[in-house]
Protein backbone atom coordinates (compact mmCIF):
# COMPACT_ATOMS: atom_id res chain seq x y z
CA UNK A 1 0.00 0.00 0.00
CA UNK A 2 1.34 3.42 -0.94
CA UNK A 3 2.40 5.65 1.91
CA UNK A 4 2.08 8.78 -0.25
CA UNK A 5 -1.42 10.20 -0.01
CA UNK A 6 -2.81 12.55 -2.65
CA UNK A 7 -4.87 14.87 -0.49
CA UNK A 8 -6.54 16.41 -3.53
CA UNK A 9 -8.07 13.05 -4.48
CA UNK A 10 -8.41 11.52 -1.02
CA UNK A 11 -11.86 11.78 0.56
CA UNK A 12 -10.23 12.92 3.78
CA UNK A 13 -6.74 13.80 4.91
CA UNK A 14 -5.14 11.17 7.21
CA UNK A 15 -4.59 12.26 10.76
CA UNK A 16 -1.44 12.15 12.90
CA UNK A 17 -2.86 9.11 14.66
CA UNK A 18 -2.06 7.25 11.45
CA UNK A 19 1.53 8.50 11.60
CA UNK A 20 1.19 10.79 8.59
CA UNK A 21 3.29 13.90 7.97
CA UNK A 22 1.72 16.93 6.33
CA UNK A 23 3.62 17.60 3.11
CA UNK A 24 4.26 21.14 1.88
CA UNK A 25 5.93 20.88 -1.55
CA UNK A 26 6.02 24.60 -2.26
CA UNK A 27 6.26 26.18 -5.68
CA UNK A 28 9.66 24.85 -6.79
CA UNK A 29 8.86 21.17 -6.33
CA UNK A 30 5.74 21.60 -8.44
CA UNK A 31 7.47 23.86 -10.97
CA UNK A 32 11.18 24.20 -11.65
CA UNK A 33 12.45 21.15 -9.74
CA UNK A 34 9.91 18.30 -10.13
CA UNK A 35 12.71 15.74 -9.77
CA UNK A 36 13.01 16.73 -6.11
CA UNK A 37 9.31 16.02 -5.56
CA UNK A 38 9.51 12.75 -7.52
CA UNK A 39 12.54 11.48 -5.64
CA UNK A 40 11.18 12.52 -2.25
CA UNK A 41 7.87 10.75 -2.83
CA UNK A 42 9.67 7.61 -4.02
CA UNK A 43 12.01 7.61 -1.01
CA UNK A 44 9.39 8.18 1.70
CA UNK A 45 7.28 5.42 0.19
CA UNK A 46 10.26 3.05 0.16
CA UNK A 47 10.96 3.91 3.81
CA UNK A 48 7.32 3.58 4.84
CA UNK A 49 7.03 7.25 5.83
CA UNK A 50 3.47 8.39 5.15
CA UNK A 51 2.97 11.94 3.86
CA UNK A 52 -0.12 13.82 2.69
CA UNK A 53 0.05 17.03 0.71
CA UNK A 54 -1.64 19.97 2.42
CA UNK A 55 -4.80 20.75 0.42
CA UNK A 56 -5.08 24.28 -1.01
CA UNK A 57 -1.55 25.26 0.08
CA UNK A 58 -0.19 28.62 -1.06
CA UNK A 59 3.21 30.10 -1.84
CA UNK A 60 5.16 30.75 1.36
CA UNK A 61 6.54 34.05 0.08
CA UNK A 62 10.13 32.94 -0.45
CA UNK A 63 12.14 34.72 -1.30
CA UNK A 64 10.52 38.13 -1.80
CA UNK A 65 7.48 38.15 0.48
CA UNK A 66 9.23 38.72 3.78
CA UNK A 67 11.50 41.39 2.26
CA UNK A 68 8.44 43.31 1.08
CA UNK A 69 6.40 43.32 4.29
CA UNK A 70 7.05 41.58 7.60
CA UNK A 71 3.43 40.77 8.32
CA UNK A 72 2.93 39.38 4.81
CA UNK A 73 6.10 37.34 5.25
CA UNK A 74 4.57 35.74 8.36
CA UNK A 75 0.98 35.37 7.14
CA UNK A 76 1.77 33.55 3.87
CA UNK A 77 3.60 30.60 5.50
CA UNK A 78 1.36 30.73 8.59
CA UNK A 79 -1.67 30.01 6.41
CA UNK A 80 -0.09 26.70 5.38
CA UNK A 81 0.61 25.85 8.99
CA UNK A 82 -2.98 26.72 9.86
CA UNK A 83 -4.29 24.46 7.09
CA UNK A 84 -2.12 21.59 8.34
CA UNK A 85 -3.26 22.26 11.90
CA UNK A 86 -6.92 22.31 10.89
CA UNK A 87 -6.46 18.96 9.15
CA UNK A 88 -5.16 17.47 12.40
CA UNK A 89 -1.44 17.28 11.67
CA UNK A 90 1.23 18.03 14.25
CA UNK A 91 4.24 17.99 11.90
CA UNK A 92 4.79 19.32 8.40
CA UNK A 93 7.59 18.39 6.01
CA UNK A 94 8.88 21.27 3.86
CA UNK A 95 11.62 19.83 1.57
CA UNK A 96 12.59 23.16 -0.03
CA UNK A 97 15.16 24.91 2.17
CA UNK A 98 13.63 28.33 1.53
CA UNK A 99 10.11 27.07 2.31
CA UNK A 100 11.37 25.33 5.42
CA UNK A 101 13.05 28.52 6.57
CA UNK A 102 9.94 30.63 5.95
CA UNK A 103 7.54 28.21 7.67
CA UNK A 104 9.88 27.82 10.65
CA UNK A 105 10.41 31.60 10.85
CA UNK A 106 6.66 32.20 10.79
CA UNK A 107 6.13 29.73 13.62
CA UNK A 108 8.70 31.56 15.75
CA UNK A 109 7.31 35.00 14.86
CA UNK A 110 3.79 34.00 15.91
CA UNK A 111 5.07 32.42 19.12
CA UNK A 112 7.24 35.37 20.14
CA UNK A 113 5.34 38.43 18.88
CA UNK A 114 2.08 38.95 20.76
CA UNK A 115 0.78 41.53 18.28
CA UNK A 116 1.38 39.26 15.31
CA UNK A 117 -0.15 36.33 17.19
CA UNK A 118 -3.31 38.30 17.96
CA UNK A 119 -3.73 39.41 14.35
CA UNK A 120 -3.23 36.02 12.73
CA UNK A 121 -6.77 34.60 13.16
CA UNK A 122 -8.30 37.68 11.47
CA UNK A 123 -5.73 37.66 8.68
CA UNK A 124 -6.00 33.92 8.10
CA UNK A 125 -9.75 33.76 8.56
CA UNK A 126 -9.48 30.84 10.98
CA UNK A 127 -8.27 29.95 14.44
CA UNK A 128 -4.56 29.27 14.65
CA UNK A 129 -2.92 27.68 17.69
CA UNK A 130 0.54 27.54 16.02
CA UNK A 131 0.91 23.90 17.08
CA UNK A 132 2.54 22.35 13.99
CA UNK A 133 6.26 21.50 14.05
CA UNK A 134 8.18 22.24 10.85
CA UNK A 135 10.65 19.65 9.53
CA UNK A 136 13.21 19.89 6.77
CA UNK A 137 13.95 16.92 4.54
CA UNK A 138 17.20 16.44 6.47
CA UNK A 139 15.28 16.20 9.75
CA UNK A 140 13.09 13.45 8.33
CA UNK A 141 15.91 11.50 6.67
CA UNK A 142 18.07 11.81 9.75
CA UNK A 143 15.31 10.22 11.82
CA UNK A 144 15.32 7.36 9.32
CA UNK A 145 19.13 7.09 9.09
CA UNK A 146 19.36 3.69 10.84
CA UNK A 147 16.72 2.23 8.54
CA UNK A 148 18.44 3.75 5.49
CA UNK A 149 21.79 2.27 6.54
CA UNK A 150 20.30 -1.19 7.09
CA UNK A 151 18.51 -1.19 3.74
CA UNK A 152 21.49 0.28 1.89
CA UNK A 153 23.75 -2.51 3.20
CA UNK A 154 21.30 -5.34 2.53
CA UNK A 155 22.21 -7.83 -0.24
CA UNK A 156 20.31 -7.30 -3.49
CA UNK A 157 20.63 -8.20 -7.18
CA UNK A 158 21.97 -4.76 -8.14
CA UNK A 159 24.66 -3.56 -5.70
CA UNK A 160 24.40 -0.19 -3.96
CA UNK A 161 26.15 2.32 -6.26
CA UNK A 162 26.58 4.92 -3.51
CA UNK A 163 29.07 2.82 -1.52
CA UNK A 164 32.40 4.62 -1.72
CA UNK A 165 31.04 7.52 -3.78
CA UNK A 166 32.81 10.75 -2.83
CA UNK A 167 30.08 13.30 -2.22
CA UNK A 168 30.17 16.94 -1.11
CA UNK A 169 27.25 17.77 1.18
CA UNK A 170 26.21 21.32 0.34
CA UNK A 171 23.93 22.96 2.92
CA UNK A 172 23.91 26.52 1.63
CA UNK A 173 22.33 29.21 3.77
CA UNK A 174 18.75 28.48 4.72
CA UNK A 175 19.04 24.97 6.17
CA UNK A 176 21.42 26.11 8.90
CA UNK A 177 20.97 29.88 9.25
CA UNK A 178 19.87 31.69 11.27
CA UNK A 179 20.46 29.04 13.95
CA UNK A 180 17.49 30.12 16.04
CA UNK A 181 15.28 29.24 13.06
CA UNK A 182 17.01 26.20 11.62
CA UNK A 183 18.13 24.57 14.87
CA UNK A 184 19.47 21.07 15.23
CA UNK A 185 22.99 21.41 13.91
CA UNK A 186 26.10 23.60 13.86
CA UNK A 187 25.51 26.56 11.49
CA UNK A 188 29.19 26.67 10.51
CA UNK A 189 30.05 22.97 10.43
CA UNK A 190 26.79 21.06 10.02
CA UNK A 191 26.93 17.30 9.74
CA UNK A 192 23.36 16.00 9.40
CA UNK A 193 23.48 15.69 5.60
CA UNK A 194 26.92 14.06 5.90
CA UNK A 195 25.40 11.52 8.30
CA UNK A 196 22.71 10.66 5.75
CA UNK A 197 25.32 10.29 2.99
CA UNK A 198 27.30 7.91 5.21
CA UNK A 199 24.15 5.95 6.04
CA UNK A 200 23.76 5.45 2.29
CA UNK A 201 27.31 4.06 2.12
CA UNK A 202 28.89 7.14 0.58
CA UNK A 203 31.97 9.06 1.63
CA UNK A 204 31.08 12.59 2.78
CA UNK A 205 34.18 14.58 1.87
CA UNK A 206 35.63 17.30 4.06
CA UNK A 207 35.55 20.61 2.20
CA UNK A 208 35.40 24.35 2.78
CA UNK A 209 32.28 25.64 1.02
CA UNK A 210 29.46 23.55 2.50
CA UNK A 211 27.64 26.56 4.01
CA UNK A 212 28.70 29.28 1.56
CA UNK A 213 25.95 31.10 -0.35
CA UNK A 214 25.34 30.14 -3.99
CA UNK A 215 23.80 33.51 -4.80
CA UNK A 216 20.29 32.44 -3.93
CA UNK A 217 17.48 34.28 -5.68
CA UNK A 218 19.90 36.54 -7.59
CA UNK A 219 20.15 33.92 -10.33
CA UNK A 220 18.36 36.21 -12.81
CA UNK A 221 18.96 39.71 -11.47
CA UNK A 222 22.69 39.28 -10.74
CA UNK A 223 23.71 36.29 -12.80
CA UNK A 224 27.40 37.24 -12.85
CA UNK A 225 27.51 37.11 -9.03
CA UNK A 226 25.80 33.72 -9.01
CA UNK A 227 28.31 32.42 -11.56
CA UNK A 228 31.25 33.65 -9.50
CA UNK A 229 29.93 32.20 -6.25
CA UNK A 230 28.84 28.92 -7.81
CA UNK A 231 32.18 28.47 -9.56
CA UNK A 232 33.99 28.82 -6.21
CA UNK A 233 31.72 26.15 -4.67
CA UNK A 234 32.19 23.67 -7.50
CA UNK A 235 35.95 24.23 -7.72
CA UNK A 236 36.37 23.62 -3.99
CA UNK A 237 34.30 20.43 -4.18
CA UNK A 238 36.40 19.21 -7.12
CA UNK A 239 39.66 20.19 -5.42
CA UNK A 240 38.71 18.06 -2.39
CA UNK A 241 37.92 15.00 -4.48
CA UNK A 242 34.14 15.16 -4.81
CA UNK A 243 32.44 13.27 -7.63
CA UNK A 244 29.14 15.07 -7.10
CA UNK A 245 27.59 17.78 -4.97
CA UNK A 246 24.53 16.90 -2.86
CA UNK A 247 21.90 19.54 -2.09
CA UNK A 248 18.55 19.83 -0.31
CA UNK A 249 17.45 23.13 -1.85
CA UNK A 250 15.81 23.66 -5.26
CA UNK A 251 17.35 27.11 -5.65
CA UNK A 252 20.85 25.84 -4.84
CA UNK A 253 20.30 23.06 -7.36
CA UNK A 254 19.22 25.54 -10.03
CA UNK A 255 22.22 27.78 -9.47
CA UNK A 256 24.77 24.95 -9.43
CA UNK A 257 23.19 22.73 -12.09
CA UNK A 258 21.56 25.11 -14.58
CA UNK A 259 24.31 27.73 -14.42
CA UNK A 260 27.26 25.36 -14.39
CA UNK A 261 27.89 25.43 -18.15
CA UNK A 262 28.33 29.19 -17.93
CA UNK A 263 30.76 28.76 -15.01
CA UNK A 264 33.28 26.77 -17.02
CA UNK A 265 36.48 28.67 -17.62
CA UNK A 266 39.16 26.07 -18.37
CA UNK A 267 37.27 23.10 -19.77
CA UNK A 268 36.83 21.43 -16.39
CA UNK A 269 34.80 18.25 -16.12
CA UNK A 270 31.22 19.06 -15.17
CA UNK A 271 30.11 18.22 -11.65
CA UNK A 272 26.73 16.47 -11.22
CA UNK A 273 24.49 18.04 -8.59
CA UNK A 274 22.17 15.56 -6.87
CA UNK A 275 19.34 16.03 -4.42
CA UNK A 276 19.85 14.18 -1.13
CA UNK A 277 16.63 12.28 -1.86
CA UNK A 278 18.14 11.00 -5.10
CA UNK A 279 21.23 9.77 -3.24
CA UNK A 280 19.04 7.97 -0.70
CA UNK A 281 16.88 6.53 -3.47
CA UNK A 282 19.89 5.09 -5.29
CA UNK A 283 21.20 3.60 -2.04
CA UNK A 284 17.82 1.96 -1.46
CA UNK A 285 17.90 0.42 -4.92
CA UNK A 286 15.22 2.59 -6.54
CA UNK A 287 15.42 2.91 -10.35
CA UNK A 288 17.05 6.17 -11.54
CA UNK A 289 14.04 6.97 -13.73
CA UNK A 290 11.78 7.15 -10.67
CA UNK A 291 14.16 9.64 -9.05
CA UNK A 292 14.12 12.21 -11.86
CA UNK A 293 17.83 11.79 -12.57
CA UNK A 294 17.39 12.42 -16.29
CA UNK A 295 15.94 15.88 -15.70
CA UNK A 296 19.23 17.55 -14.75
CA UNK A 297 21.10 20.00 -16.96
CA UNK A 298 24.44 18.42 -16.01
CA UNK A 299 24.02 14.81 -17.06
CA UNK A 300 24.04 12.29 -14.23
CA UNK A 301 24.31 9.22 -16.50
CA UNK A 302 28.15 9.15 -16.71
CA UNK A 303 28.47 9.30 -12.92
CA UNK A 304 25.81 6.62 -12.41
CA UNK A 305 27.43 4.37 -15.00
CA UNK A 306 30.83 4.72 -13.33
CA UNK A 307 29.38 4.09 -9.88
CA UNK A 308 27.55 1.01 -11.15
CA UNK A 309 30.73 -0.42 -12.70
CA UNK A 310 32.63 0.19 -9.49
CA UNK A 311 29.83 -1.36 -7.44
CA UNK A 312 29.85 -4.48 -9.60
CA UNK A 313 33.64 -4.70 -9.33
CA UNK A 314 33.45 -4.25 -5.57
CA UNK A 315 30.96 -7.10 -5.28
CA UNK A 316 33.11 -9.29 -7.53
CA UNK A 317 36.22 -8.48 -5.45
CA UNK A 318 34.36 -9.22 -2.22
CA UNK A 319 33.08 -12.51 -3.63
CA UNK A 320 36.58 -13.47 -4.76
CA UNK A 321 38.05 -12.55 -1.37
CA UNK A 322 35.34 -14.59 0.39
CA UNK A 323 36.00 -17.57 -1.87
CA UNK A 324 39.76 -17.33 -1.26
CA UNK A 325 39.16 -17.08 2.49
CA UNK A 326 36.87 -20.10 2.38
CA UNK A 327 39.41 -22.05 0.30
CA UNK A 328 42.19 -21.27 2.77
CA UNK A 329 39.96 -22.26 5.68
CA UNK A 330 39.09 -25.53 3.92
CA UNK A 331 42.77 -26.20 3.22
CA UNK A 332 43.65 -25.61 6.87
CA UNK A 333 40.83 -27.89 7.96
CA UNK A 334 41.94 -30.60 5.56
CA UNK A 335 45.55 -30.34 6.76
CA UNK A 336 44.43 -30.52 10.38
CA UNK A 337 42.30 -33.58 9.60
CA UNK A 338 45.25 -35.31 7.89
CA UNK A 339 47.48 -34.54 10.85
CA UNK A 340 44.91 -35.92 13.25
CA UNK A 341 44.48 -39.05 11.13
CA UNK A 342 48.24 -39.57 10.98
CA UNK A 343 48.52 -39.17 14.73
CA UNK A 344 45.80 -41.71 15.32
CA UNK A 345 47.41 -44.22 12.92
CA UNK A 346 50.90 -43.96 14.44
CA UNK A 347 52.09 -46.85 16.78
CA UNK A 348 51.69 -46.13 20.49
CA UNK A 349 55.16 -45.25 21.76
CA UNK A 350 54.48 -46.50 25.27
CA UNK A 351 53.14 -49.87 24.00
CA UNK A 352 56.26 -50.54 21.90
CA UNK A 353 58.46 -50.11 24.91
Amino acid sequence: MSTVVDAARAPSVPTPSAGVLAYYPGCSLHGTEPEYDESLRAVVEALGIAVAEIPDWNCCGASSGHTTDHLLGVALPARNLALAEAAGFDRVLAPCAACYNRLASARIAVAEDAEVRERMPDILGREFANSVEVLSVLNVLREAAADIAQRAAAPRPTPNPIVGARLASYYGCLLVRPPEVSGGDDPEQPMFMDEIVRACGGEAIDWNMKVECCGGAFSVSRTSSVLRMGRAIIEDARRNGAEAIVVACPLCHTNLDLRQKAMESRGEARMPVLFITQVVGLALGLPPETLGLKRHFIATEPLLADLSVRAAQRVADEKKAAEEKAAKAAARAAKAAEAKKAAEAAPDAGGDA
